[in-house]
């Protein structure tokens, strides 16, 4: 299924955040020893799909010297990763997109072809890793065919993932054996517990 996985899927990598509690630091251009945090993501991430797109709403030029696709969200202001995940709907041209966020560079090398494995002979249209503890919102694996229920939800004004989620057939993917795969950067702390990792790894 994997070789299956990689014709149907493009890698959506989000980095249209605002960082917030970073201090409004873009977070997938913080380095971790040495390298963009995007790097990391997109090294694991590229041989799982057919082809891999960034989300990017500043920086975009820094973003494109990465080598794939930059696209920004259709709405302004940063509207949160829905918003992310409808424009990568609107540009790729495979039934599905797999989402990572830019700040999570330990992603499972398997990670599409689970997400992927865990929709086939069901009705499902969405596939989430959960960590053994919670869902992981931001790592799924999301049909295209879902592009005007997604817009007709953000045209609303709500922007809650889970609660658009809940709207469709859902499916949790046990990732406990991955639990480490989900850190990510939102305070300089978390940067060091990253970098800690990565050097053990």
């Amino acid at each position: 299924m994997a070789g299956i996985a990689n014709k149907k899927v493009t890698g959506v990598v989000l980095a249209g955040g605002k960082a917030r509690r970073m201090g409004g630091q873009d977070k997938g251009l913080i380095e971790i020893n040495g390298k963009a945090m995007i790097a990391y993501v997109i090294r694991t991430l590229k041989p799982q799909v057919r082809e891999v797109v960034i989300n990017a709403n500043r920086n975009t030029e820094l973003y494109a010297q990465f080598g794939y696709p930059v696209f920004s969200d259709y709405l302004t202001d940063f509207q949160g990763p829905l918003a992310g995940i409808a424009a990568a709907m609107d540009i790729v041209t495979t039934d599905y997109i797999c989402t990572c966020p830019c700040d999570g560079p330990l992603i499972p090398h398997d990670l599409v072809s689970r997400l992927f494995n865990a929709l086939q002979g069901h009705t499902g249209t969405i596939s989430v890793a959960h960590d053994g503890s919670r869902l992981q919102p931001v790592y799924a694996l999301i049909s295209c065919t879902l592009r005007t229920s997604l817009r007709a939800y953000l045209t609303t004004g709500e922007r809650k993932i889970d609660r658009w989620y809940a709207r469709h057939q859902l499916t949790a993917v046990d990732f406990s054996d991955h639990k480490n795969s989900f850190m990510n950067v939102n305070t300089p702390a978390d940067k060091v517990s990253l970098a800690n990792v990565i050097e053990q790894a």
